[in-house]
């Protein structure tokens, strides 16, 4: 199946029911030639044995007897994949504090030039988890502030996405909702599966969807922005890739394939004029063009006459692989 191609903490509750409602957080919230192969057997069974265990963060009143977060080595690309199946990776402060962490040290690593996101159990995220939510409100008559840290941890993790210098990579299917919404928002190249499904919910239950809106408008824009936040619309997979929520669509059974293809691209990129760009476009989200064009055009001549660049320039003209092309 060719890939279809779009046309272009403080926390909230995630209500868990038997017909799959999860209401979550938008909320939660400083990176070869042959394509790499991806097992998805393996990341489905969550083989212990396969995955690097992030630090644990004990949530208030919750056991944890493994990582909520399961990582996973494959070259330059690391997987990190939500690890709260039982409620659909609903986040919860141990959960988003372990993705934060596997950001930071992936930012520290020379060796890491992609990171992907996704979840386990068939569903990328609910939102945020409700027990969280109303722990903290329980201490909000000795901590007023309790509700807002753990939001703003959420606005962390997803301004994380945008200053790592490494490419992010979003594979949703099954529930994206909230929160899980925003992460799919903020990450630079996002995959969907045909079962995806997502909504915003956070007004339909009094509260808003504080730390994902800038998120959702840069994907969106302003206007299917507004109509979600007045509908709390749902919206599929097919929809999603028409309004450009979602960059590509595929049946769920090849969102691996997809993957492999997208790494496959990324790698030809070189790693510090990716992370150079990337700071360059979230610059240009709060300046006029004209305003950066002196900006822009001495980060082009350092980078062209930067090693990395005097190596693509030369393998060009020499008709090889630029050294950090997987070979």
């Amino acid at each position: 199946m060719r890939p279809a191609l779009a046309r272009g903490g403080r926390f909230l509750p995630a209500v868990l029911g038997r017909h799959g409602l999860h209401l979550g957080q938008p909320d939660l919230a400083g990176l070869p030639r042959q394509p790499p192969r991806v097992d998805r057997r393996r990341r489905r069974r969550g083989d212990a044995g396969h995955h690097l265990q992030a630090r644990r963060h004990a949530a208030q009143g919750e056991q944890v007897s493994e990582p909520v977060v399961l990582q996973r080595r494959e070259g330059a690309v690391l997987h990190l994949s939500l690890n709260r199946p039982q409620v659909r990776n609903a986040m919860n402060m141990a959960l988003v504090l372990a993705l934060r962490e596997a950001l930071a040290a992936a930012e520290r690593d020379d060796g890491v030039r992609v990171v992907v996101l996704r979840g386990q159990g068939g569903h990328f995220c609910a939102g945020a988890d409700i027990s969280e939510m109303a722990t903290a409100r329980m201490k909000l008559a000795t901590n007023p502030d309790a509700i807002a840290e753990l939001n703003a941890q959420f606005g962390e993790l997803c301004a994380d996405f945008g200053r790592t210098g490494r490419a992010v990579v979003a594979v949703v299917e099954g529930t994206v909702m909230g929160g899980g919404f925003g992460l799919a928002c903020a990450a630079d190249v996002t995959l969907a599966g045909e079962s995806a499904v997502f909504r915003l919910p956070e007004t339909s239950l009094g509260v808003v969807p504080a730390q994902i809106a800038p998120y959702r408008v840069e994907r969106l824009g302003t206007s299917q922005a507004r109509r979600l936040a007045v509908t709390g619309g749902r919206i599929d997979a097919k929809r999603a890739l028409e309004i450009g929520l979602v960059h590509e669509l595929h049946a769920d059974a090849q969102l691996d394939e997809a993957l492999a293809r997208t790494l496959h691209e990324i790698l030809q990129n070189a790693p510090q004029a990716v992370a150079a760009t990337k700071a360059l476009i979230a610059k240009a989200r709060l300046h006029s063009p004209a305003s950066l064009i002196a900006e822009a055009a001495e980060l082009f001549s350092r980078a062209a006459l930067s090693a990395e660049g005097t190596e693509g320039q030369t393998a060009f003209l020499q008709k090889r692989k630029a050294n950090w092309m997987p070979q």
